[in-house]
């Protein structure tokens, strides 16, 4: 089903509408009045940090794709991954001086100025434009809407969260990010000479679902394909329960097998 890979140019289009459709969700629960400093998932965030953090990464993603098209100096290493959340925590918490209406109308023309950029990046440059990523370094451009999409759906999922009503993540959205989290998992896996081998099954529901064999070890994590009716250990998931697995929001998933080795899995991932 090429139309739901968003990581093909054939992919796009889903990938805007559903962009689109979960940023305006978003956006409309940060802008209730009374809403702005109420608690939601997101490490200890409020909601008007919430915004600040995509804010602040929308306006970074400016600056990256201005070098990838050569109207800018690039050159600055990237910070890695370890210091992301710390980094991107200070700066969520540096728009507290701005109030709701000047925050949420700020990151309403900055969507629409991204969505302009995506728009505008072409088939060949969907894989083949290189962008610097301000802590992964570079990354094929494909990757700038899907961290947007990431941002806009699992943010709007915490401040959900955050009411106490029963809820859900978006089955569209989940289903476009399943290949990312994999990506994600791959790197920000803590993994080091002391890491035990370790091989889990993952079976994944969806549009982008199937069987993958899972492996960590020293040399860090890989996924593939495959058949995984003989590994130690299988763990389930609908898309939606992946995605916010692999962003730390719980403790999701069926296990079957080993707990043990599942849970030496599980365990080797640092948070971002």
């Amino acid at each position: 089903m090429s139309e739901w890979n968003a990581m093909g140019h054939e992919g796009r289009d889903t990938l805007i509408r559903v962009l689109r459709e979960q940023a305006e969700a978003s956006l409309a629960l940060a802008e209730v009045p009374g809403v702005w400093e109420a608690p939601t998932a997101s490490a200890g965030w409020q909601v008007r940090d919430v915004v600040g953090h995509l804010v602040d990464v929308t306006e970074g993603y400016f600056t990256s794709f201005d070098v990838a098209r050569g109207r800018a100096e690039g050159g600055t290493e990237p910070h890695g991954l370890p210091a992301m959340a710390g980094l991107l925590d200070q700066r969520a918490r540096s728009f507290r001086g701005i109030s709701q209406a000047d925050l949420t109308g700020r990151l309403r023309t900055d969507l629409a100025r991204m969505m302009e950029i995506i728009e505008a990046i072409g088939p060949d440059e969907w894989t083949g434009l290189t962008v610097p990523h301000s802590y992964m370094g570079p990354l094929p451009a494909f990757f700038y809407p899907a961290f947007q999409l990431m941002d806009y759906t699992v943010h709007g999922w915490d401040i959900r969260q955050g009411t106490g009503r029963a809820h859900g993540i978006d089955g569209d959205a989940a289903d476009l990010l399943v290949p990312f989290m994999f990506v994600l998992w791959q790197a920000t896996a803590g993994t080091g000479a002391d890491t035990a081998p370790t091989e889990v099954g993952v079976r994944v529901s969806g549009r982008n679902g199937g069987d993958f064999r899972v492996s960590v070890g020293p040399d860090g994590l890989a996924y593939e394909p495959a058949d995984i009716d003989r590994c130690p250990a299988v763990l389930e998931f609908d898309p939606g329960s992946f995605v916010l697995t692999v962003f730390g929001r719980g403790n999701f998933g069926t296990l079957r097998g080993d707990r043990a080795v599942a849970e030496r899995l599980l365990n080797v991932f640092f948070r971002i």
